[in-house]
């Protein structure tokens, strides 16, 4: 009978729609606050082109879009830590894995976008709808083939990744739904990667809206009105992407000036091969960062099911974190390759330091509000006693990481928008091999889960050392 068996959680339902709704509101308020502090400050640096005030006008969308994806996985996280161990744990290695195929494409993006910001900054407004639709072109191919590819061969090379049968086999329940989202996710890369480059970004609030409010409700209905369980929450999340990019394709044709932007279907090898050439180290760079990502999870699954739900909970929380971290890393890569496209190199590094200190005063205050509310933040995922008790010392850890990883990303992006996405490439592989290093030698010792997450300071500490000293030395 229709929800019989779930009646406790349908209880609880209000909860946590509640709780979602309370980080959207407090990361908006924040975001408010500082734009309104960025009228006062903004004066201090008048003789540059890009004050508080634009730069947050310019990632508050970015941070609302990106927070599609990571709300997706933290509604998916909620849901399932209600339906077992087992299925949040797994929701975690293939949330993961599904993340590791999709930065492929979110690879290319960056590149693309790094392009059109260079040609947006030069004043050459039609090519970067030419340059746009390259991209379009060549991620919505990319799309079809990885989703093929990963119905083919994701089962065989996970089977021999993961030791639990009953965590395999719903790993493999939810890739065979949450695969096809990628025919969404990767047009809207391209969209907004057009969007953020030409830096008119305000229509993404709406198809990050959008993809939250379909989530949430269908994520109930599929997992616990249908008994679907960890299929449902794959359903749900790729018909919210469905729907983002839906809202964001309208928003293209209804407004932005087709003619000044060349916003006409055309094929241009030239262009695309020119993306791709500073794409394909991008491609590669994320893809090796949420592989190693995959591999740590993979590491703590041989811990125990208990520890892999105990890290999916820690993962879910850090997802907003890493929606300010990302938003702000990724705008920065925009706004240098922009400010080199006008030659304007010197400003650079000032740019990087406002980008910081905005962001030290949006994640300080959230930090301050989890490390108070920790136990009801926890404990909204389970009723597990043991695992909100297990979950406080790396979720300490990773709160206290927020202060590395800030200024890692952003030097590391600000490399990439100087176009040296091979160099930066080269950086991710450095930092990989000393990552995986330590995670081996962690393997081979008794030592506690909190100190599986405390290798995560080591790599983003040298990501952002290399990418300082690239840009202080090198000609770009």
């Amino acid at each position: 009978m229709l929800f019989s068996n779930r009646q406790a959680y349908v209880l609880s339902l209000p909860v946590i729609v509640l709780s979602l709704s309370l980080s959207l509101i407090i990361i908006y308020k924040i975001v408010v606050l500082l734009k309104a502090a960025g009228y006062i400050v903004s004066y201090w640096f008048e003789q540059m082109n890009y004050t508080y005030k634009k730069i947050w006008l310019i990632v508050f969308p970015v941070m609302m879009s990106i927070l599609i994806e990571q709300l997706i996985n933290i509604t998916d996280a909620l849901f399932l830590g209600h339906v077992g161990d087992v299925e949040l744990g797994a929701s975690a290695l293939a949330g993961i894995w599904f993340l590791a195929i999709y930065m492929l494409g979110f690879g290319f993006s960056l590149g693309l976008q790094v392009v059109i910001a260079r040609r947006n900054g030069e004043q050459r407004y039609a090519e970067t709808g030419k340059t746009f639709f390259q991209g379009l072109l060549f991620l919505l191919m990319l799309a079809v083939l990885l989703c093929l590819l990963s119905k083919i061969f994701s089962p065989v090379l996970l089977k021999h990744l993961i030791t639990s049968d009953d965590v395999y086999n719903a790993v493999i329940c939810y890739l065979d739904w949450r695969i096809w989202g990628l025919l969404f996710s990767f047009p809207f890369l391209a969209l907004r990667s057009f969007l953020v480059g030409i830096t008119q970004t305000k229509s993404l609030n709406m198809a990050a809206f959008t993809a939250v409010l379909v989530n949430i409700p269908l994520n109930w209905l599929l997992i616990f009105g249908f008994d679907m369980g960890i299929s449902g929450a794959a359903i749900a999340s790729s018909s919210a992407e469905m729907c983002s990019l839906a809202v964001l394709a309208a928003y293209m044709f209804r407004h932005i000036d087709k003619k000044v932007y060349g916003l006409y279907w055309r094929i241009d090898i030239t262009i695309l091969k020119e993306v791709f050439s500073i794409s394909v180290w991008s491609m590669l760079q994320f893809f090796t960062s949420v592989a190693i990502w995959f591999l740590f999870f993979v590491a703590i699954e041989r811990l125990g099911e208990t520890e892999l739900a105990v890290s999916n909970i820690v993962r879910s929380v850090s997802a907003l974190f890493s929606v300010i971290v990302n938003a702000l890393a990724g705008v920065t890569g925009s706004l240098v390759s922009n400010l080199i496209g006008a030659g304007e190199k010197k400003k650079v590094f000032p740019l990087c330091h406002k980008i910081i200190r905005l962001g030290y005063a949006t994640g300080i205050p959230l930090i301050a509000f989890a490390l108070f509310f920790h136990q009801p933040i926890i404990g909204a995922y389970t009723e597990n006693p043991g695992i909100v008790q297990l979950a406080w010392a790396p979720f300490l850890v990773m709160l206290l990481n927020y202060f590395f990883a800030l200024p890692g990303y952003v030097y590391l992006n600000a490399a990439t928008g100087t176009g040296a996405t091979r160099t930066v490439f080269i950086f991710q592989v450095t930092t990989t091999i000393a990552y995986l290093f330590c995670l081996w030698g962690l393997d081979s010792c008794d030592v506690p889960l909190a100190t599986y997450w405390a290798v995560e300071y080591l790599y983003v500490i040298l990501l952002g050392t290399q990418s300082v000293i690239y840009l202080k030395y090198k000609q770009y």
